[in-house]
């Protein structure tokens, strides 16, 4: 409750030499306390004077500070909502990139598969005239089939014995026949391609056999016919042949071992 009126009343004496608790203790000892109390409370008004304000912007502050806390808390929180919603958003975000990045695969894997089907198509459609022909071609085989056969099996059981020339007589002559029985047959028959195929005649050929019509038809005569062929072979060829032929079948020959190359069954 002091005031500054009242501190002002007390200057003059607090001004004096004399007014002190030594001197007070000299005159009075029992009220010399009131002395040095009434100096302290000069002393403490005008401290508080400087320290009320203070006090004043302290609680001024401090509620500043409190309000700025609650407001920062309800940032954070706002802040730890919004952080919880970005973490949401960004799982979608990379399930959804994730996603995107198959979907781009599959995508470039079908447009792949597209370009390779598209390429097989066009290759395709190049070979559809051949398939057609070939198809065709084979349903004629297929007509034909029985003659082609019986004019092959006629050749293997009754031409050995025969020159060229005769063989190609026996083969007009069964086709004449056939045409009177109305059997279908291939006009353009070849009996040697039909019979075997050109690697195993490539294949005689490096084992002695000749190259031509005739020592070829008698090598298909040898090798298919079921009964066992017999030789006329006065240059040795179709001996050298059969020999390397059978060579690693161990073929045993001996002295009485004479063979004729024009070829009989």
């Amino acid at each position: 409750s002091i005031t500054g009126e009242t501190v002002e009343l007390l200057e003059p004496y607090l001004d004096m030499e004399d007014y002190n608790l030594e001197t007070a203790k000299k005159v009075c000892g029992n009220v010399a306390g009131l002395c040095s109390w009434t100096q302290a409370m000069a002393y403490f008004y005008g401290i508080n004077k400087e320290v009320l304000p203070l006090k004043a912007n302290l609680a001024l502050q401090e509620g500043r500070l409190a309000a700025a806390q609650t407001e920062l808390n309800n940032a954070q929180i706002q802040l730890d909502e919004k952080q919880l919603e970005l973490d949401q958003v960004q799982a979608m975000y990379d399930s959804a990139m994730k996603e995107k990045q198959a979907l781009l695969d599959d995508a470039e894997a079908c447009r792949r598969k597209m370009n390779n089907a598209t390429a097989l198509i066009e290759g395709l459609g190049g070979e559809k005239l051949r398939w057609t022909a070939s198809s065709k071609t084979f349903q004629n085989q297929i007509i034909n089939l029985v003659g082609n056969v019986l004019l092959a099996t006629g050749f293997l059981s009754y031409s050995g014995p025969f020159n060229q020339e005769y063989r190609n007589l026996l083969l007009q002559l069964w086709k004449k026949e056939m045409d009177n029985s109305k059997i279908p047959y291939s006009n353009d028959l070849n009996l040697t391609g039909m019979l075997i195929d050109n690697a195993t005649v490539g294949e005689w050929n490096l084992q002695g056999l000749p190259n031509d019509d005739l020592s070829i038809q008698n090598g298909i005569i040898v090798t298919k016919a079921s009964r066992y062929p017999l030789l006329i072979d006065p240059q040795g060829q179709g001996k050298i042949w059969i020999k390397n032929m059978e060579k690693n079948n161990r073929l045993q020959v001996n002295s009485s071992f004479n063979i004729f190359f024009m070829c009989t069954i």
